[in-house]
C-alpha cells in the first residue's frame, strides 16, 4: 500500500497519474536561505528512510538491549543479516507473519546463533526518538519547492519508527509523516528495501524518474539499489552528516 497525501498546493498525486514539477521559490531580499530556481535544479524530490534518518538509529537501542542481556554487540544485526530475504524480520516487514510468529521465529534464529533472545524484546525497543533538525529540514525543503517522500521498512505491530503507524493526527510520528507527499510502508506494500521495486513504486507514485530524486538511508544495503536505479543516494551516519551532505547536493542550507 502507498499512502499519498491529499491535494495540497498542487503537489499531491493519485497513483498512476503524472504531473509537472512543483514551482520553485526564487531568492528574494527577505530570503532566509539560498534556493535554486527550479529550472536550474538537478533534483525535484527528496526521499527519506524513517527509522535511523528522521529518528535516531534503532541500532543504538539494539546495542543497549544487547548490553542489558549480556549479548555480543550487534548480535541483533547478525540475526537479521542471516537469510535476509526469508528470516523472521523480513517476513514481518512484509506482513507475511504476525507478531506472535515473529517472536517465536526470531527466538529460534537467535538460538541458532548461540544466544537466547525473544523477538518481543527486540520490538519493544524498536521505536526511535525524532530528530528535531530533520523535521526542520523537511519544512525547509518543502518551502523551497522540493517534493518529499518516505520509504520505510516497518512491521505491522507496535508504534513508532519501524513500526505500525497510529493514524492519530496528534501523534508526534504522524505529524512528521504528514509532511510527506507519498509514504510507502513495507508492511502494507508487501515489498521491502532493498528490493528495487519499492524505489520504483515511489517514482511511479510521484511521477518522477529516479534521476530526479535524492534518497537518504542509514543502511548501505538500501542505498545501493537506489543509486543503481539512478537516484543520488546519501548514506546516513548521523543527522548532522546527512544534512550537510543533502545541503551540498541541493545547494540549499538546511541548518542554521
Amino acid at each position: 500500500m502507498i499512502w499519498v497525501k491529499p491535494a495540497n498546493a498542487g503537489l499531491a498525486v493519485l497513483l498512476g497519474l503524472r504531473h509537472g514539477r512543483a514551482a520553485g521559490i526564487l531568492d528574494g531580499p527577505n530570503s532566509a536561505w539560498k534556493v535554486t530556481p527550479v529550472n536550474q535544479r538537478r533534483f525535484d524530490a527528496v526521499i527519506f528512510d524513517f527509522g535511523g534518518v528522521i529518528t535516531a538509529s534503532p541500532f543504538e537501542a539494539f546495542n543497549r538491549l544487547e548490553a542489558e542481556r549480556g549479548l555480543p554487540r550487534d548480535f541483533i544485526r547478525r540475526v537479521n543479516a542471516a537469510n535476509p530475504d526469508s528470516n523472521a524480520w523480513a517476513l514481518f516487514e512484509r506482513a507475511e507473519i504476525d507478531a506472535a510468529t515473529f517472536d517465536m521465529r526470531f527466538a529460534a534464529e537467535a538460538q541458532a546463533l548461540g544466544h537466547d533472545l525473544d523477538g518481543a524484546a527486540v520490538l519493544a525497543v524498536l521505536s526511535g526518538a525524532i530528530r528535531p533538525a530533520m523535521v526542520t529540514a523537511l519544512d525547509r525543503l518543502k518551502d523551497a519547492g522540493y517534493r518529499l517522500g518516505c520509504i520505510t521498512n516497518n512491521v505491522p505491530a507496535g508504534h513508532g519508527a519501524g513500526m505500525a503507524r497510529s493514524g492519530d493526527g496528534a501523534d508526534a510520528y504522524e505529524q512528521v509523516f504528514a509532511r510527506f507527499e507519498v509514504v510507502i510502508e513495507s508492511s502494507k506494500a508487501g515489498v521491502r528495501k532493498p528490493d528495487p521495486r519499492i524505489y520504483l513504486m515511489m517514482c511511479d507514485a510521484m511521477g518522477l524518474t529516479p534521476q530526479a530524486c535524492v534518497y537518504l538511508d542509514d543502511l548501505g544495503i538500501n542505498c545501493k539499489p537506489s543509486a543503481a536505479l539512478g537516484m543520488h543516494a546519501i548514506k546516513v551516519n548521523s543527522g548532522q552528516q546527512a544534512l550537510a551532505d543533502l545541503s551540498a547536493a541541493l545547494d540549499l542550507a538546511l541548518t542554521d
